[in-house]
């Protein structure tokens, strides 16, 4: 008790607390995601043998970790937090496919070596691991691809992945953005469907697979990656939806990797500049 305290105010401080399953939950907890994101890939490989393989997953998961510990400590002067390259590296390790192990490696430098080098005026440009990955579908398709196995007919291990997907985007504050993804994703599907003849379920289908859980909820949501205003972000998530419809219609397979790349770092850019286009004004007047 500090002095001048009474046991009475002592008492409330107290009570005023956050309980340790508060603070567990909270947004400051920086290693939550990390613990979520590493239950949806043991859910995923009991059920339905999600990774490629253990040893390239964590090759990744490796690579993420000493990169950012060197790049960290040279841009900077200290190392950084892992838990975003760790992030990073895992969700590398689930999203890729190739029969090689460099691939693996190099998908996970260059994730987290673009956090370092595409900076504009101190903010990402680009989601890491989705820059990385179509840098990757770019540059190595012969060898590189990415996950495209659907959950089956059991529904268990999905309902698991969107609670605990939705669970982190609520931590985060940007479950709208999921929520408005999803929405016009299930529209633009019905739209598709009428287009292409095929149906609205063989349209609506992919969003149930594995690859769209971890883009809906981690990928699009990234709090560096995503515009600062709530009403942007739901305007921007649905810019996406439509980029990838665009690209679906072109046969495009990596289509929201593709959609996400083009709107999201146009979206980033342009708020960057409408807000350093505002502060002289906001200097001018005061």
């Amino acid at each position: 008790m500090t002095p001048g305290m009474t046991a009475t105010g002592a008492a409330a401080l107290e009570a005023s607390k956050p309980s340790t399953l508060a603070r567990f939950f909270s947004i400051e907890n920086r290693y939550l995601p990390p613990m979520l994101i590493t239950l949806i890939l043991l859910v995923g490989q009991v059920s339905f043998g999600l990774l490629e393989s253990f040893p390239r997953t964590a090759l990744a998961i490796s690579a993420s970790i000493v990169v950012e510990l060197v790049l960290s400590r040279i841009v900077t002067g200290r190392f950084a937090n892992l838990a975003s390259a760790y992030i990073s590296g895992i969700s590398v390790g689930i999203l890729c496919r190739s029969p090689e192990y460099w691939p693996f490696a190099l998908c996970a430098a260059i994730a987290i070596t673009s956090k370092y080098v595409i900076r504009w005026r101190g903010r990402h440009l680009w989601n890491p691991s989705n820059f990385a990955i179509c840098a990757m579908l770019i540059l190595a398709p012969e060898v590189f691809t990415t996950l495209s196995i659907q959950w089956g007919n059991n529904f268990w291990p999905m309902l698991v992945v969107w609670a605990v997907g939705a669970l982190i985007t609520w931590r985060v504050d940007r479950i709208h953005i999921t929520g408005v993804y999803v929405a016009s994703f299930v529209f633009f599907a019905l739209l598709r469907g009428f287009i292409t003849g095929h149906g609205f379920l063989a349209e609506v289908a992919p969003i149930t697979g594995p690859m769209y859980q971890l883009f809906i909820f981690f990928m699009i949501t990234d709090p560096r990656t995503t515009v600062r205003t709530k009403w942007g972000q739901c305007f921007v998530a649905f810019l996406i939806a439509i980029a990838e419809m665009i690209l679906r219609l072109a046969q495009n397979i990596h289509a929201p990797y593709y959609a996400l790349a083009i709107v999201g770092p146009i979206a980033i850019a342009g708020e960057i500049w409408w807000t350093s286009r505002k502060k002289p004004r906001v200097l001018a007047t005061a």
